[in-house]
């Protein structure tokens, strides 16, 4: 009962000194995050270097995140960075910070499973990208939990950032892939120096459906509420302002496409999406699709814009859109699936859809129910969708 007391005069506590005016903070002191953190440098020359930081005390004791950093060569003037978030099973990876300093950033690759370089535990860690650590520690605290600890160090990485001289601090972006990217809609909800974010896979309502069902089935009441209300990025993404692309496939085996679209849902800045079918749930495919550093380069360096989707439109048997785009249109498809099976296990297809002028349209095929959505991809070979629609489809099964 106590450890509950405390709980709730910590969140409101942090209410109160929210860094930002109407931020709902939770359990986070943003002020003192915004602060840069403590630094022991491992490597500090060349392209690629290592460090240390300063994070949350875990249990009474000092804790220091392992990240890579990486910068640009050659530089004139500050360049714009990256925050580099790995998912479960992840580490730091140092190819990731090289493949944005190649395109010009400083880059920031942290470990977020309390590890050094070689995947050994640090002896100040950070609790493990564990479940027992994400989900069954609530017991001792909120602050003992792995997501406090988790976003605290994503904030705190943003923090090492904008102190460095050769990054310009008005243009600081970040990306992150599965539990990275759930960490990704947190920054951008939490924190207004961020001027772009990019998550992949990851979302929030994680406690409605996908992989981690079973986890909050497990918890007690009490817990199980206030993990919702002080971690689930559905609290705190309603208050985000920034530009966000959000990425995922059709058949995402950890975050389906019905709890990603309420989350896409909540920011009310841009929010472009790209729903590509058989996206794989893989690093390299969360890494390296070509419609991240666009994305960036259009918000950080004034790079030419992805295209803009207008809402789906159903008219009688045919689904249109209109769109923008600044550069040559590839091709356009209707994707739908008639399954009916949870998301995951959906088979999806593909159809030509008709260009004409500033219009997709493509005819919906017979079988009810189905679910659908416009896909356009230009020269560049980037591709941007709209929101699905289902029609006909009762209540979905769940994972």
């Amino acid at each position: 009962m106590g450890i509950r007391v405390l709980t709730a005069a910590m969140i409101l506590g942090s209410l109160a000194h929210a860094a930002e005016p109407d931020v709902a903070s939770g359990p986070w002191d943003l002020r003192a995050l915004r602060q840069p953190p403590q630094v022991t440098w491992l490597a500090r020359e060349g392209t690629l270097r290592s460090l240390l930081y300063a994070n949350e005390p875990y249990r009474g004791k000092p804790t220091r995140v392992f990240a890579y950093y990486a910068v640009p060569e050659p530089r004139q003037g500050r360049a714009p960075a990256m925050v580099l978030v790995h998912g479960g099973g992840g580490q730091a990876y140092p190819d990731w910070a090289e493949l944005w300093a190649k395109r010009g950033y400083a880059a920031i690759a942290m470990d977020l499973n309390g590890c050094g370089p070689k995947g050994e535990p640090l002896p100040d860690a950070m609790p493990a990208l564990d479940h027992r650590f994400i989900f069954q520690s609530m017991s001792e605290g909120l602050r003992e939990t792995w997501p406090y600890h988790a976003v605290a160090a994503v904030l705190r990485a943003i923090s090492f950032l904008a102190a460095q001289p050769e990054v310009d601090s008005d243009r600081i972006g970040i990306t992150g892939l599965s539990w990275g990217g759930f960490l990704t809609c947190m920054a951008a909800s939490l924190d207004g120096r961020v001027k772009v974010a990019i998550p992949v896979y990851g979302c929030g309502f994680i406690y409605e459906d996908g992989l981690f069902v079973p986890d909050f089935q497990k918890m007690p009441d009490a817990d199980r509420k206030l993990w919702i209300e002080s971690f689930d990025p559905s609290r705190y993404l309603a208050q985000a302002r920034v530009p966000m692309l959000w990425i995922t496939g059709t058949t995402d085996i950890v975050y389906p496409l019905d709890i990603f679209q309420k989350s896409y849902r909540l920011p009310r800045g841009p929010r472009p999406l790209s729903v590509i079918v058989g996206m794989p749930h893989t690093l390299v495919a969360a890494t390296t699709a070509a419609e991240i550093g666009l994305f960036a380069d259009q918000h950080l360096r004034g790079g030419t814009p992805l295209a803009e989707m207008g809402p789906l439109s159903v008219q009688g048997e045919t689904v249109e859109a209109t769109f923008r785009s600044p550069v040559p249109v590839a091709k356009a498809a209707l994707c739908y699936t008639t399954d009916t099976v949870i998301w995951k296990e959906r088979k999806w297809e593909t159809a030509p859809a008709k260009i004409a002028g500033d219009r997709l349209r493509a005819p919906l095929p017979a079988p009810r129910p189905i679910v659908f959505f416009l896909s356009l991809t230009d020269a560049r070979g980037v591709t941007v969708t709209t929101e699905h629609r289902a029609l006909g489809e009762k209540e979905r099964p769940r994972e």
